[in-house]
């Protein structure tokens, strides 16, 4: 009965893995064929949409300036929160679930109303911010402030942080030398893996990106959304490419998250 209650559940399991594998198959051979028409499968494979795509000086661009704005987003999550969440776990741990509530906030307003009040309250700004990266890095901030905080507030509960500082209060260390010392060494696995996720989900994010800069900075997504109109092969290979990078962070993410779990 229990191998029968196995096997059933492997073939539901299985068949779901496949039925979500088929169309991400379907798209990388595609991006590889030379022609794709009535048949079943390609005439031919070839690599020219991937030349075509890594020698286009635009996708380039694009790509770098998504990184610059996901990974400056992502610092600066870190310096604010990791001195701001040791503050809270150690002093005022009874903040922690108002902490957890007001970085849920960003989340409670849906991304397009939340760019047209951004549009509104820059319009008149003295400096110029629209069509800028900066509105976006501080869009991006406040995007990766759930996954930074959550995985370093776990991280201080693992680690019994209260614990630690005062065993090094009593071996003569200040409070700061504490901290960097043996509290952030003990949190760079965590760190690591919130990094990485937080990483992949904002290397997606289009809403933002195509109502606050649009062309004027284009990202990876806004690359992939004016792209739509061009050979179906070239923006399978971008698909493809976008997907396999995303791919490899979301899983260098589960595997630390993994190992630091152990």
């Amino acid at each position: 009965m229990q191998n029968a209650n196995l096997l059933y559940h492997k073939t539901v399991v299985y068949s779901i893995i496949s039925l979500l594998a088929l169309p991400i198959a379907a798209t990388l051979i595609y991006s590889f064929s030379s022609r794709w028409g009535a048949t079943i499968l390609p005439d031919g494979f070839t690599l020219k949409w991937y030349g075509q795509l890594f020698s286009d000086i635009r996708f380039l661009e694009a790509f770098g300036r998504s990184l610059l704005v996901c990974i400056t987003a992502l610092l600066l999550a870190l310096v604010l929160v990791i001195p701001l969440a040791f503050v809270v776990f150690y002093y005022y741990p009874g903040y922690d679930r108002l902490m957890n509530v007001l970085i849920l906030l960003p989340f409670a307003v849906p991304p397009v109303v939340s760019s047209v009040g951004l549009l509104q309250f820059y319009a008149d700004a003295p400096f110029p911010m629209l069509g800028t990266p900066w509105i976006l890095i501080g869009t991006y901030f406040t995007i990766a402030l759930p996954f930074i905080y959550r995985a370093i507030a776990n991280n201080f509960m693992a680690i019994n942080l209260k614990d630690l500082v005062d065993a090094a209060h009593l071996l003569g260390a200040s409070t700061p030398k504490a901290f960097f010392h043996i509290i952030l060494p003990n949190l760079k696995k965590g760190v690591l893996a919130s990094m990485f996720l937080s990483f992949s989900f904002l290397l997606g994010e289009f809403v933002f990106a195509n109502i606050l800069v649009g062309t004027r900075y284009e990202t990876l997504q806004v690359y992939l959304y004016n792209m739509r109109q061009t050979s179906g092969h070239f923006t399978s290979a971008l698909v493809m490419t976008y997907f396999f990078f995303i791919f490899i962070c979301t899983w260098l993410g589960s595997r630390i998250s993994k190992s630091n779990a152990l």
